[in-house]
């Protein structure tokens, strides 16, 4: 039952991340074609910033640095009278109160806690990817339409809701697509979060189990899961390419593409 309730974690995982990562993409698309210098620097620079870091390496750091942060000002809130240094070598000390979560708390608390750090940092390392992929799709729109609506008498604003931003989702759809297929090859990656999930469960189910430690002993049954786990996410892939390419092709109808061409062509 771990087992089955890890894919459900996984794929609920996927469906808050996703659009969470490409709100964040958008706002950092935005961010990078704002007219304002220090938008414009922080747009393109999370972009750039993160990118560039290995996604290991980023999940380990901004984990770990996040949770002391929200322990760090819990701290200096609920214990303003502690005297003792905070870090004391490699040991990060706060007091009991200003844990996250406390130590007292359900396991359910602890787990939400843990899903939640997951989410936030997987909307932010892939919303970093969804943010190049949409400023190259804006960037991409003709810029003549965007003086003509202007010319019409839009707003700048206007233009960019009315017109640009229901365009650039064509030119878009198709990098959005492979990132799509990245994030959910990624989800192996909440192990390194604390989240026990299917990956975890399948080393820890699969592996040699004796009679004194359950009620079913076996040997070594690994090869087994994880091949089932290959078939899960080949299945799942699969179909997200096929929704993927539906959408595709609906937003694709009378554009100026090549698919909606083609589209023109066998009407």
């Amino acid at each position: 039952m771990s087992l089955y309730s890890a894919v459900f974690t996984v794929l609920i995982l996927l469906a808050v991340t996703a659009p969470v990562a490409l709100s964040f993409g958008f706002g950092g698309a935005i961010a990078a074609r704002s007219r304002i210098a220090p938008f414009r620097w922080f747009g393109k620079g999370y972009i750039a910033i993160v990118r560039g870091v290995p996604d290991v390496a980023f999940f380990l750091f901004f984990v770990i640095a996040l949770d002391q942060g929200i322990e760090y000002l819990r701290h200096k809130v609920k214990c303003p009278d502690w005297d003792d240094p905070i870090r004391q070598g490699a040991d990060f000390i706060v007091c009991q109160t200003a844990k996250m979560p406390l130590g007292d708390a359900p396991q359910w608390v602890h787990e939400t806690y843990g899903f939640a750090l997951a989410v936030i940092t997987f909307a932010i390392v892939f919303g970093a990817f969804a943010g190049n992929i949409l400023y190259g799709a804006m960037q991409s729109v003709p810029h003549g339409q965007m003086e003509t609506a202007e010319a019409y008498g839009m707003t700048p604003n206007q233009a960019f809701w009315r017109i640009l931003v229901p365009q650039m989702w064509v030119y878009a759809l198709p990098g959005l697509s492979n990132l799509s297929m990245v994030l959910i090859k990624a989800t192996p990656l909440l192990f390194l979060l604390g989240v026990e999930d299917i990956v975890y469960w399948a080393r820890d189910l699969g592996g040699i189990k004796s009679a004194r430690f359950t009620d079913y002993p076996h040997g070594d049954w690994r090869m087994w899961y994880f091949l089932a786990l290959l078939i899960f996410y080949l299945c799942f892939t699969k179909i997200s390419e096929k929704i993927l390419d539906r959408i595709h092709l609906r937003l694709s109808r009378g554009q100026a593409t090549i698919a909606g061409e083609a589209q023109r062509k066998a009407a």
